[in-house]
């Protein structure tokens, strides 16, 4: 019999550490002997109430908040609880002065300026309460700002971004997660080659996704400025994008402009539109999971998918498309194992990217009843909101990129970490059968995703299979070839750990409403093919002109001289039919 693990938990009151160093921290706790897991997070209630799903149960007593740094460990024994806890400040030291010696390091954005003059962004990922502060300082210094953090007031972000349309400036977030900027990719981006589509997208992953595939197609970007995801909403207006849009006009590389994000406020869609007619340049627009005003208004386009768009700006940018790769195809229904428990067979999706995981909900939303998400957006009509983000139910799909799995903890792009807590939870449910994830590349995200993922996966399937289930691992790869995390390994790490691969969203939904779906079940002996086959022979009853029409065709056909039973007296009818029945 296996001895109990005991949970231990330590508090560092204000304690302030960079998300990286957290989670480098939380490995080195892990391997340590005799624990069999670790968590490192600031102690808001989300990441409290995450650690108790994981196993990380805390006692009742422990004090801490939001400010608070919380490092809880489940071990074999107390001794090796203790262990792991004695050794928390000595790693967060040793990491504190680990990695390549940068020279000195000022503590503010101003004396940083003295340094390097020329800077004209600065990019702030600190947690959201700080930002906007350190944003505000930045436009006082004249710079444009990337802002990656999340869980910024909106009002902050409508305040920023007044500042910096005043001043000339650009406020790309908060929450903004993707920008190539004069071919520099800022927070999470692909390596693509240059070319003449410039893009503006209220996504991260959105922007990576399509700019990902116009490479693949053989095209290049000007441009790719993420605005955040708030920015097309009512109260920021679109000034970010409005802005964007009006510098790509203006930038003699970009020929075409691709506008994407998810449906913004009645009133900014007006804007935005309008302002598109007047640039003068051929125009894509995707807002995921809006009704689209036709195919194409003079020189915008509208396309229904990030896929389209991508496929769109490249035709008009070079009027040939190639073939785009796949990785996977969607194949066959998958039928139920023999031998096999009867009952329901479910899809559980965990999604970094945001705008991936929405444009898989409007596709999966037509296949699978009852879906559950976090996602919330107008197209989504069939899909209802989960009332706890950390138990799903029937068919469920989630971006794990959400402020309420994001808040002091870092974004699942970088920390793999709540993602296979996650998958090994959805795996061991008995009713799941097919699991969807994204695994984004490119610059900023974590240096080896696949490398991560993989060997959670190949350890889930295994248990199913030994459990006597099947259980199908379908995963979306966005990036390019020259992402330094290896396209091709990455690729082949996933698939040798059994999942089937995809280079879009679309390609991945198709085969998960493939393997989801049951067997038709006809009520009745099959209707013989000879009743469609030629030559074709047939008794009318009824109009005369539908006997001509036949004829004409050169079908063989009887005309009937119909007429009502009994004279047309109903009552007369009746009684003769059941004097038939007889």
């Amino acid at each position: 019999m296996t001895a109990p693990s005991v949970v231990r938990a330590a508090v560092r009151p204000g304690a302030f550490h960079d998300s990286v160093m957290l989670m480098r921290l939380q490995a080195a706790l892990a391997a340590l002997p005799g624990v069999l897991d670790a968590g490192v997070v600031m102690a808001t209630p989300a990441n409290l109430a995450l650690l108790a799903a994981g196993g990380l149960q805390l006692p009742e007593d422990l004090t801490a908040g939001p400010d608070d740094l919380l490092v809880a460990v489940r071990a074999a024994d107390e001794a090796a609880a203790a262990d792991a806890l004695a050794r928390v400040d000595p790693l967060l030291a040793e990491r504190g002065g680990a990695g390549p010696v940068l020279g000195f390091r000022p503590r503010g954005v101003s004396t940083a300026l003295k340094l390097l003059p020329a800077a004209r962004w600065v990019l702030v990922s600190i947690a959201g309460r700080h930002a906007a502060a350190v944003a505000r300082e930045a436009l006082d210094l004249g710079k444009n700002v990337f802002l990656y953090s999340d869980n910024v007031p909106l009002a902050d972000e409508v305040a920023l971004k007044r500042t910096a349309r005043e001043r000339g400036l650009l406020v790309l977030g908060p929450d903004c997660g993707t920008a190539i900027v004069g071919g520099v990719g800022l927070g999470f981006a692909n390596r693509v080659r240059r070319g003449g589509i410039g893009l503006v997208g209220a996504s991260g992953t959105g922007l990576q996704a399509a700019t990902s595939h116009i490479h693949d197609l053989g095209g290049g970007i000007s441009q790719a400025i993420g605005t955040g995801g708030r920015d097309l909403q009512a109260e920021p207006g679109g000034a970010t994008a409005i802005q964007a849009l009006d510098l790509l006009r203006r930038d003699p590389e970009t020929a075409v402009i691709v506008l994407l994000g998810k449906p913004p406020a009645p009133e900014v869609t007006v804007r935005l539109l309008s302002f598109l007619r007047a640039v003068g340049k051929p125009s894509v627009v995707h807002l995921l999971g809006a009704p689209l005003p036709g195919r194409r208004q003079g020189d915008l386009h509208f396309a229904a998918s990030l896929a389209e768009a991508a496929e769109m700006a490249v035709a008009l940018s070079s009027g040939a498309v190639r073939p785009h790769p796949t990785f996977g195809e969607p194949g066959p229904r998958r039928s139920r194992s023999a031998g096999a428990p009867a009952g329901p067979r479910y899809l559980r999706g965990l999604f970094s990217g945001g705008t991936l995981a929405a444009e898989a909900l409007l596709g999966l939303q037509a296949g699978l009843s009852p879906l559950w998400s976090n996602v919330s957006l107008p197209g989504l009509a069939a899909v209802q909101r989960l009332p706890d983000p950390l138990v799903s139910q029937a068919h469920t799909l989630l971006d794990l990129g959400d402020d309420a799995f994001t808040v002091g903890r870092l974004h699942p792009m970088i920390d793999h970490d709540l993602r296979r807590r996650r998958l090994r939870q959805e795996a061991a449910d008995p009713a799941v059968a097919v699991l969807l994830l994204d695994v984004v590349l490119g610059e900023g995200a974590h240096p080896d995703p696949a490398g991560e993922l993989a060997p959670t996966l190949a350890q889930v399937r295994a248990a199913a299979a030994a459990a006597g289930r099947e259980l199908a691992v379908l995963a979306v790869v966005v990036g390019t070839e020259d992402d330094p995390q290896n396209l091709a390994l990455s690729v082949e790490r996933l698939a040798a750990a059994g999942a089937r691969v995809f280079r879009t969203v679309d390609a991945a939904v198709v085969a998960a409403l493939a393997l989801l779906a049951e067997p038709a079940v006809l009520d009745g002996p099959a209707v013989p093919l000879e009743a469609i086959r030629p030559p074709l022979a047939a008794i009318n009853v009824g109009l005369e002109s539908f006997y001509e029409s036949l004829v004409a065709q050169g079908a063989q056909t009887v005309q009937v001289d119909w007429r009502p039973p009994a004279g047309g007296d109903e009552a007369l009818a009746s009684l003769l039919a059941r004097m038939k029945q007889r």
